[in-house]
This record gives structure tokens, C-alpha cells and sequence, in this order.
């Protein structure tokens, strides 16, 4: 497959990776209706391609996206936005990707730019890295999933704080509060996440979807009942080729040649 062409995303293949990089310069990367558009259709695209098995989301090194494009929702009352679904039409297909999908993030990623990272599986800050939901400092909240999932992974009492002050924190923070998982230079943060990404495809397509499975659970039920779910998949993945390719290769001390089945 070739890479599908946009015009306010930009998308590369580098073997079993693909790239999606954020493309409005001019405006951080705001996220209007035409970029989640092609974003979401840059996701499909990539999903359906069985030759893909990780995502990396990037911006450039001033943004990763500054939220949303205040300007296209400035006038909207309040029975447009329900009747346009704003925000869940286009914006959450991140966070339905069930393939891994890992944010780069460098400068700022404001609003709903850092509810977008927080749809992803992995963050990977640059130093450079900003996040914060200010959203109620023009009157409104957040309304892409920040209130749910930054609580989720940070506790109620940080999220009160950057949610009800709209306060940025950086790169550092954001790794003590466990809002990202690694923190590298802003020059390599790209190839740092595209190397993790390419380490993360070695493994076998669909026990990659069941780990990302029983991890996403464990946000939706309480502990007895994720264990529950998390021994059926351990169940389930021994019915593929791939589980017994793995530990046999294991057993005699070679890679494991997957098979993706």
C-alpha cells in the first residue's frame, strides 16, 4: 500500500510503521473539522492495511496541535454542536484504534491537542513538550475526553488543578505524573518513537491487539472483573500460530518468525 495523500495531514510508511504528522503549521496544528477529518481517514487507511501494525502521531517541533480552531466554532449555539456532534464525529477515532498507536509530542499540545495525545497508547515527549487543558479560561471545558482520561491517569487532585487553572506543565512533570512514558530530545523524539514503534511491530499483530485490549480495560471495570477478561485473552491467545511460534522459539533460543495468525 502507498501511503493515502491529504492535504492537513501528512502520512509516510516505513515498513510495518506508519507515520501520520499533524499539518497546519500556520495554526499550531488547531484542529478544525477538515484535519480530524483526514486524520480519522488517515487511521482507517491504515487499519485496514494489514502490512501496518503501529501508528505514530506526530506534529512538528513547535506544536503537536494547539486545540481546537476557535475561530470554526466561535458563533455555534448550542444545538448546532449537538446536532453536528462536535467533537465525538471526527475527534475520538483516535482512541477507537486498535492497532498501537504512539503521540510524539513536541511544543504544544493545548486543549484538545492534549486530549488527542491522550488517546493514544503511548506519549513520547520531546523536553520541549507543554500540555494543558485551559479550556475553561474561554468559557468552556474540555469535552474530547480530557476530564475523564487525564483524571484516570493522573489522579482527581492534578487534574482539578490543571483543569480548573488551565495551568501548563512540562515535559518532566508530565513523566512524574505519568502522562507520558519517556522524555527524549527534542531533535530525537520522532526517531526515539518511531524506534519504539518499530520494536513494537516485531511482535504478532493480534496478540498486540489482545494486550491493548485487556490494557484499555482496566480503565472500564473494576479489578475482579479486568483479571477476569485478561485470563480469557491469555486463553484465547493460544489459539494462535503466533503463541506457539513464540515460546517455541523461545524454547530454542532463535527469533520467533510471526506469522500475524
Amino acid at each position: 500500500m502507498t501511503a493515502p495523500s491529504f492535504s492537513t495531514v501528512l502520512t509516510e510508511i516505513d515498513g510495518p510503521v506508519a507515520l501520520i504528522r499533524l499539518n497546519r503549521p500556520d495554526a499550531l496544528n488547531a484542529l478544525n473539522h477538515q484535519i480530524t477529518s483526514e486524520l480519522s481517514a488517515a487511521l482507517d487507511a491504515f487499519e485496514a492495511d494489514l502490512a501496518i501494525h503501529v501508528i505514530v502521531l506526530t506534529g512538528n517541533e513547535r506544536a503537536f496541535a494547539a486545540g481546537a480552531d476557535i475561530k470554526e466554532i466561535q458563533h455555534m449555539t448550542s444545538a448546532e454542536a449537538y446536532e453536528q456532534q462536535l467533537i465525538t464525529a471526527t475527534w475520538e477515532r483516535a482512541s477507537r484504534c486498535r492497532k498501537p498507536l504512539i503521540a510524539a509530542v513536541a511544543g504544544h499540545a493545548v486543549g484538545g491537542g492534549c486530549e488527542l495525545a491522550l488517546m493514544c497508547d503511548i506519549i513520547i515527549a520531546a523536553d520541549t513538550a507543554r500540555f494543558a487543558l485551559p479550556e475553561t479560561r474561554i468559557g468552556v471545558i474540555p469535552g474530547a475526553g480530557g476530564t475523564q482520561r487525564l483524571t484516570r491517569i493522573v489522579g482527581k487532585a492534578v487534574a482539578m488543578d490543571m483543569i480548573l487553572s488551565g495551568r501548563t506543565i512540562d515535559a518532566e512533570e508530565a513523566l512524574a505524573r505519568g502522562l507520558v512514558s519517556r522524555v527524549s530530545p527534542v531533535a530525537t523524539h520522532l526517531e526515539d518513537a518511531m524506534a519504539l514503534a518499530r520494536q513494537i511491530a516485531r511482535s504478532s499483530r493480534p496478540i498486540l491487539r489482545l494486550a491493548k485490549e485487556a490494557v484499555n480495560q482496566a480503565y472500564e471495570t473494576q479489578l475482579s472483573a479486568g483479571i477476569h477478561l485478561e485470563r480469557r485473552l491469555l486463553y484465547a491467545t493460544f489459539a494462535t500460530e503466533d503463541r506457539l511460534e513464540g515460546m517455541s522459539a523461545f524454547v530454542e533460543k532463535r527469533p520467533p518468525q510471526f506469522r500475524h495468525r
